[in-house]
């Protein structure tokens, strides 16, 4: 408190801060209630994508199995040979309640293997590995918007803290000890003048005064 000046000026000030904490504090809850909401539908979301994800694996790896058995393990190592690269692939970065979340967003053609000179099995597979990129990208969009979110109501969550827990008190210290002095000031002012009153008071009654 001693780095603390006891003026009106200062309790003033003081006040005005803590309006403003008290505000900021408002401020914050109302965004944690927010994130938290969309946090738990994001989880949701993020369980229904691995399911999508772990079910596509399954087909695309037993798809690939019955091409490498009925069209063969050389056929199907030629046809993925023969698939040029993805093109179309983007990174876009979102704002999520002040934090950068990056988004994947890929654009799958239907088939990169011609059906003509492809056999059939073969064709399957490169259609369920397909389906499973993009459950792939789904489950890194959903978990990384998932976590960036759960970071987001960490670091909240400590601001509320701070403010409530050290911020806030230590204004209202502070105020206290600014209206003790200033009241102190105000008796022994008072306490002054009652006694330059008296003895103003005390020579007027003196005789030949």
């Amino acid at each position: 408190m001693s780095q603390v000046s006891p003026t009106r000026m200062n309790l003033l000030q003081r006040r005005g801060q803590l309006r403003l904490a008290q505000k900021g504090v408002d401020l914050l809850k109302k965004k944690r209630d927010a994130l938290v909401a969309e946090f738990f539908g994001l989880v949701r979301e993020a369980m229904e994508a691995r399911k999508a994800l772990n079910q596509a694996a399954r087909e695309a790896y037993s798809a690939l199995l019955l091409a490498q058995a009925f069209d063969g393990p050389e056929v199907v190592a030629g046809a993925a040979l023969g698939v040029p690269p993805l093109e179309g692939v983007e990174a876009e970065v979102e704002n999520v309640w002040g934090s950068k979340v990056p988004r994947l967003r890929a654009a799958f053609p239907e088939d990169r293997l011609s059906p003509l000179g492809t056999p059939t099995y073969t064709l399957e597979a490169q259609r369920a590995f397909r389906r499973y990129a993009e459950a792939l990208i789904r489950v890194a969009n959903t978990e990384t918007r998932l976590k960036r979110i759960g970071e987001e109501i960490k670091k909240t969550t400590r601001r509320v803290n701070a403010l409530e827990q050290v911020v806030i008190p230590g204004i209202r210290s502070q105020i206290r000890f600014i209206q003790q002095v200033l009241e102190q000031r105000e008796r022994e002012d008072t306490f002054r003048l009652k006694r330059i009153k008296g003895k103003m008071e005390a020579r007027e009654e003196e005789p030949g005064a």
